[in-house]
């Protein structure tokens, strides 16, 4: 794994947060991804030996299907017909259709790690089309949905930890409370982030999704099936953080004055609250 920022020399600060350097890593493949970064921590035994086999030139669903550790069979893009929409597609047939490359290789990885909780994204996004069909906007529902299975990390942190995250007190979270992220769980899900995090770089950040310290490790999967309804994605309790930011995940942050970037790290931004006329004393409707 790279060291430093994740900046080549005489990069600017800010060249991370371009265009060009997003465009830069989609251009990586399967067999670019370093298994030994953090945030693959427990795909590793099952990805690795997968991504050799799409290295040495099998087709990625073939590769995919061969572990057998999915609940659905992967077919290439070609076999989703014109017009259908991909998650309609899925819980109908039961198969995912996928291109080759990261995207839907991080994709294919996470059905294999969280096969009751794809199931469930992929039935309230069904369910939210039948009713409501595909149309420009995908509502509350199928939004937040999509935003949880591209972008989200679980996390089950103590309070104190929680409320510096959420607060976006960012010093503290990661300073003042740095002996807390030991006892912490993480488990990284959305596949998006992971693809870009195959070239990591300062300002890739997940939505977060408190785990209570209740839950085992080995029931992750059944408790977030059950926690992931339609309501509560609909209310978008997610909150950001940037990925790098994690002790022990990027040797930069050993350096408190890593934190100190405010275009990264930013401060929580407070919604103006707006009064109704008539909240106002003097213009009260009368009785």
């Amino acid at each position: 794994m790279a060291s430093g920022d994740g900046l080549s020399p005489g990069q600017s600060p800010n060249a991370d947060l371009t265009a060009g350097r997003c465009v830069q890593s989609l251009l990586r493949g399967v067999p670019d991804i370093d298994w030994s970064a953090p945030w693959l921590n427990g795909w590793r035994g099952v990805g690795e030996t997968i991504a050799q086999k799409i290295a040495a030139g099998c087709p990625q669903p073939q590769a995919l299907n061969e572990a057998g550790l999915a609940p659905v069979r992967f077919v290439p893009q070609s076999d989703l017909p014109e017009g259908q929409a991909y998650e309609d597609f899925i819980f109908a047939h039961g198969q995912v259709p996928t291109r080759e490359g990261l995207h839907d290789f991080f994709n294919a990885l996470c059905w294999m790690h969280f096969p009751q909780t794809k199931k469930r994204l992929n039935q309230l996004q069904a369910t939210e089309i039948a009713r409501a069909g595909v149309g420009q906007v995908r509502g509350p529902v199928r939004d937040a949905a999509t935003v949880f299975d591209e972008n989200a990390l679980l996390i089950q942190p103590p309070d104190d930890l929680w409320a510096a995250l959420t607060e976006h007190r960012w010093h503290d979270a990661f300073v003042g409370l740095r002996e807390a992220w030991p006892v912490t769980r993480l488990w990284t899900f959305g596949h998006a982030a992971l693809e870009k995090a195959v070239q990591p770089y300062k300002s890739i950040t997940v939505h977060m999704w408190r785990v209570p310290p209740s839950v085992l490790p080995a029931d992750i999967d059944a408790w977030l099936a059950q926690d992931l309804s339609a309501d509560k994605l609909s209310r978008k309790p997610f909150s950001p953080l940037p990925l790098l930011g994690v002790p022990g995940w990027w040797p930069a942050n050993q350096d408190p004055a890593f934190y100190a970037d405010s275009s990264v790290f930013r401060p929580r931004r407070v919604k103006p609250q707006t009064e109704k006329p008539y909240a106002v004393e003097e213009i009260v409707p009368p009785v």
